[in-house]
Protein backbone atom coordinates (compact mmCIF):
# COMPACT_ATOMS: atom_id res chain seq x y z
CA UNK A 1 0.00 0.00 0.00
CA UNK A 2 1.34 3.47 -0.85
CA UNK A 3 2.33 5.50 2.20
CA UNK A 4 2.08 8.77 0.29
CA UNK A 5 0.87 9.88 -3.14
CA UNK A 6 0.67 13.21 -4.89
CA UNK A 7 -2.18 13.81 -7.31
CA UNK A 8 -1.67 16.56 -9.87
CA UNK A 9 0.01 18.86 -7.34
CA UNK A 10 1.05 22.30 -8.52
CA UNK A 11 3.09 25.08 -6.98
CA UNK A 12 3.17 28.36 -8.85
CA UNK A 13 5.28 31.43 -8.22
CA UNK A 14 4.14 34.41 -10.26
CA UNK A 15 2.65 32.21 -12.94
CA UNK A 16 5.68 29.93 -13.19
CA UNK A 17 5.08 26.31 -12.16
CA UNK A 18 7.90 25.24 -9.82
CA UNK A 19 6.03 21.94 -9.44
CA UNK A 20 3.87 21.15 -12.44
CA UNK A 21 0.95 18.68 -12.10
CA UNK A 22 3.06 16.05 -10.38
CA UNK A 23 1.88 12.48 -9.74
CA UNK A 24 4.27 10.35 -7.67
CA UNK A 25 3.91 7.49 -5.20
CA UNK A 26 6.05 6.40 -2.26
CA UNK A 27 5.66 2.83 -0.95
CA UNK A 28 7.07 1.45 2.27
CA UNK A 29 10.29 -0.54 2.37
CA UNK A 30 12.02 1.43 -0.39
CA UNK A 31 14.54 4.22 -0.80
CA UNK A 32 13.50 6.68 -3.48
CA UNK A 33 15.86 8.99 -5.30
CA UNK A 34 14.51 12.43 -6.12
CA UNK A 35 16.92 13.84 -8.68
CA UNK A 36 17.20 16.59 -11.26
CA UNK A 37 19.21 19.72 -12.02
CA UNK A 38 19.28 22.72 -9.69
CA UNK A 39 15.97 24.52 -9.87
CA UNK A 40 14.09 21.44 -11.04
CA UNK A 41 11.64 21.54 -8.12
CA UNK A 42 13.04 18.91 -5.74
CA UNK A 43 13.25 21.04 -2.59
CA UNK A 44 10.00 22.80 -3.51
CA UNK A 45 8.30 19.40 -3.62
CA UNK A 46 9.63 18.50 -0.17
CA UNK A 47 8.50 21.89 1.16
CA UNK A 48 5.03 21.19 -0.22
CA UNK A 49 4.89 17.73 1.36
CA UNK A 50 5.89 19.13 4.75
CA UNK A 51 3.66 22.21 4.78
CA UNK A 52 6.35 24.87 4.45
CA UNK A 53 4.73 25.95 1.20
CA UNK A 54 1.01 25.83 0.37
CA UNK A 55 -0.20 23.86 -2.63
CA UNK A 56 -1.49 25.90 -5.54
CA UNK A 57 -3.53 22.94 -6.74
CA UNK A 58 -3.82 19.18 -6.34
CA UNK A 59 -3.89 16.89 -3.31
CA UNK A 60 -1.56 14.77 -1.21
CA UNK A 61 -2.88 11.39 -0.08
CA UNK A 62 -1.40 9.87 3.07
CA UNK A 63 -1.99 6.15 3.49
CA UNK A 64 -5.07 4.82 1.73
CA UNK A 65 -7.57 7.48 2.71
CA UNK A 66 -6.32 10.80 4.10
CA UNK A 67 -6.49 13.34 1.27
CA UNK A 68 -4.96 16.73 2.03
CA UNK A 69 -5.24 19.90 -0.02
CA UNK A 70 -3.98 22.32 2.65
CA UNK A 71 -0.95 20.96 4.51
CA UNK A 72 0.18 22.47 7.81
CA UNK A 73 3.74 21.88 8.93
CA UNK A 74 2.53 21.47 12.52
CA UNK A 75 0.58 18.37 11.44
CA UNK A 76 3.52 16.51 9.90
CA UNK A 77 4.11 14.28 12.93
CA UNK A 78 0.42 13.35 12.89
CA UNK A 79 0.72 12.35 9.24
CA UNK A 80 3.86 10.34 9.98
CA UNK A 81 6.15 12.57 7.89
CA UNK A 82 9.51 14.04 8.87
CA UNK A 83 12.40 15.66 7.03
CA UNK A 84 15.86 17.17 7.11
CA UNK A 85 16.96 20.41 5.48
CA UNK A 86 19.78 21.42 3.12
CA UNK A 87 20.67 24.09 5.67
CA UNK A 88 20.80 22.37 9.04
CA UNK A 89 18.12 23.50 11.51
CA UNK A 90 18.93 22.73 15.13
CA UNK A 91 18.44 24.50 18.45
CA UNK A 92 22.01 25.75 18.70
CA UNK A 93 22.06 26.73 22.37
CA UNK A 94 20.70 23.39 23.53
CA UNK A 95 22.94 20.40 24.12
CA UNK A 96 23.15 17.58 21.62
CA UNK A 97 21.20 15.39 24.04
CA UNK A 98 18.46 17.98 24.58
CA UNK A 99 18.03 18.42 20.83
CA UNK A 100 17.06 14.74 20.73
CA UNK A 101 14.95 14.76 23.89
CA UNK A 102 12.84 17.64 22.57
CA UNK A 103 11.83 15.40 19.67
CA UNK A 104 11.37 12.24 21.74
CA UNK A 105 9.05 13.88 24.25
CA UNK A 106 6.87 15.38 21.51
CA UNK A 107 6.52 18.53 23.58
CA UNK A 108 7.30 22.17 22.98
CA UNK A 109 10.91 23.16 23.67
CA UNK A 110 10.36 24.62 27.13
CA UNK A 111 8.07 21.81 28.21
CA UNK A 112 10.62 19.25 27.11
CA UNK A 113 13.48 21.03 28.86
CA UNK A 114 11.71 21.11 32.21
CA UNK A 115 10.24 17.64 31.95
CA UNK A 116 11.86 15.04 34.14
CA UNK A 117 13.01 12.65 31.47
CA UNK A 118 12.40 9.00 32.13
CA UNK A 119 14.81 6.19 31.49
CA UNK A 120 12.99 5.23 28.28
CA UNK A 121 13.60 8.63 26.66
CA UNK A 122 17.22 8.73 27.81
CA UNK A 123 17.84 5.21 26.51
CA UNK A 124 16.28 6.11 23.16
CA UNK A 125 18.41 9.24 22.92
CA UNK A 126 21.54 7.27 23.77
CA UNK A 127 20.74 4.68 21.11
CA UNK A 128 20.23 7.19 18.30
CA UNK A 129 23.23 9.34 19.29
CA UNK A 130 25.48 6.28 19.37
CA UNK A 131 24.15 5.33 15.95
CA UNK A 132 25.38 8.63 14.48
CA UNK A 133 28.56 8.72 16.57
CA UNK A 134 27.59 11.70 18.72
CA UNK A 135 27.05 10.14 22.15
CA UNK A 136 30.40 11.44 23.40
CA UNK A 137 29.29 14.94 22.34
CA UNK A 138 25.94 14.72 24.14
CA UNK A 139 26.62 17.57 26.58
CA UNK A 140 28.02 20.02 24.02
CA UNK A 141 25.88 22.80 22.59
CA UNK A 142 24.75 21.95 19.08
CA UNK A 143 26.16 25.25 17.80
CA UNK A 144 29.67 24.10 18.75
CA UNK A 145 29.58 21.00 16.57
CA UNK A 146 31.31 20.81 13.21
CA UNK A 147 29.18 21.14 10.08
CA UNK A 148 29.20 17.39 9.51
CA UNK A 149 28.32 16.66 13.13
CA UNK A 150 25.40 19.10 12.95
CA UNK A 151 24.09 17.27 9.89
CA UNK A 152 24.38 13.97 11.72
CA UNK A 153 22.48 15.43 14.68
CA UNK A 154 19.69 16.64 12.41
CA UNK A 155 19.46 13.17 10.88
CA UNK A 156 19.34 11.70 14.40
CA UNK A 157 16.47 14.06 15.23
CA UNK A 158 14.58 12.93 12.14
CA UNK A 159 15.15 9.25 12.94
CA UNK A 160 13.87 9.88 16.47
CA UNK A 161 10.51 10.98 15.08
CA UNK A 162 9.49 7.36 14.32
CA UNK A 163 7.78 8.44 11.11
CA UNK A 164 6.45 6.48 8.13
CA UNK A 165 7.91 8.79 5.47
CA UNK A 166 11.39 10.29 5.78
CA UNK A 167 12.40 13.10 3.43
CA UNK A 168 16.15 13.71 3.35
CA UNK A 169 17.19 16.87 1.47
CA UNK A 170 20.86 16.39 0.48
CA UNK A 171 21.92 14.68 3.74
CA UNK A 172 25.35 13.72 2.36
CA UNK A 173 26.45 17.19 1.27
CA UNK A 174 29.71 18.19 2.96
CA UNK A 175 30.20 14.90 4.82
CA UNK A 176 33.45 12.98 5.14
CA UNK A 177 33.49 9.38 3.85
CA UNK A 178 33.10 7.87 7.32
CA UNK A 179 30.03 10.06 7.92
CA UNK A 180 28.60 9.11 4.53
CA UNK A 181 28.84 5.47 5.57
CA UNK A 182 26.99 6.20 8.83
CA UNK A 183 24.15 7.98 7.00
CA UNK A 184 23.97 5.26 4.33
CA UNK A 185 23.59 2.61 7.03
CA UNK A 186 20.82 4.63 8.67
CA UNK A 187 18.89 4.93 5.40
CA UNK A 188 19.24 1.19 4.79
CA UNK A 189 18.06 0.47 8.32
CA UNK A 190 15.01 2.71 7.86
CA UNK A 191 14.19 0.94 4.60
CA UNK A 192 14.42 -2.40 6.37
CA UNK A 193 11.88 -1.23 8.94
CA UNK A 194 9.26 -0.81 6.21
CA UNK A 195 9.10 2.98 5.95
CA UNK A 196 9.47 5.11 2.81
CA UNK A 197 12.77 6.99 2.48
CA UNK A 198 13.04 9.85 -0.04
CA UNK A 199 16.53 11.06 -0.87
CA UNK A 200 17.41 14.27 -2.70
CA UNK A 201 20.98 13.79 -3.87
CA UNK A 202 23.33 14.98 -6.63
CA UNK A 203 25.93 12.23 -6.22
CA UNK A 204 24.93 9.62 -8.77
CA UNK A 205 27.14 6.96 -7.18
CA UNK A 206 25.08 7.26 -4.00
CA UNK A 207 21.85 7.21 -6.01
CA UNK A 208 22.94 4.02 -7.79
CA UNK A 209 24.13 2.39 -4.59
CA UNK A 210 21.25 3.26 -2.27
CA UNK A 211 18.00 3.84 -4.12
CA UNK A 212 15.46 1.34 -5.37
CA UNK A 213 13.48 3.71 -7.56
CA UNK A 214 14.01 7.24 -8.87
CA UNK A 215 11.87 10.18 -9.90
CA UNK A 216 13.58 12.71 -12.15
CA UNK A 217 12.32 16.30 -12.22
CA UNK A 218 13.10 19.08 -14.66
CA UNK A 219 11.42 22.49 -14.52
CA UNK A 220 8.89 21.08 -12.07
CA UNK A 221 7.82 18.25 -14.36
CA UNK A 222 8.37 14.52 -13.97
CA UNK A 223 10.51 13.56 -16.97
CA UNK A 224 11.45 10.01 -16.00
CA UNK A 225 10.95 7.34 -13.36
CA UNK A 226 12.26 3.85 -12.76
CA UNK A 227 15.27 2.09 -11.26
CA UNK A 228 18.50 4.11 -11.08
CA UNK A 229 19.95 2.14 -13.97
CA UNK A 230 16.90 2.78 -16.11
CA UNK A 231 16.53 6.51 -15.55
CA UNK A 232 20.23 7.39 -15.66
CA UNK A 233 20.53 5.77 -19.07
CA UNK A 234 17.69 7.79 -20.60
CA UNK A 235 18.77 10.44 -23.06
CA UNK A 236 16.43 13.14 -21.75
CA UNK A 237 17.74 12.61 -18.21
CA UNK A 238 21.34 12.76 -19.36
CA UNK A 239 20.63 15.97 -21.25
CA UNK A 240 18.62 17.64 -18.48
CA UNK A 241 20.54 16.53 -15.45
CA UNK A 242 24.04 15.48 -16.38
CA UNK A 243 24.43 18.13 -19.06
CA UNK A 244 25.80 15.77 -21.70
Amino acid sequence: MPLLQTKQIVKSFGGVHAVDHLDITFDGGKIYGLIGPNGSGKSTLINLLTGLLPLTAGTVVVGDSLSISNINSSDMATYGITRTFQNVRLIGQLSVLDNILVVLTERNVWGALFERHGKLHLDQAETVLKKVGLWEKRNEHAENLSYGQRKLLEIARAVSMKANIYLFDEPFAGLFPEMIKIVSNILEELKGSGVAVVLVEHNMDLIRGLTDYCYVLDSGKLIAEGTPGEVLSKENVVEAYLGK
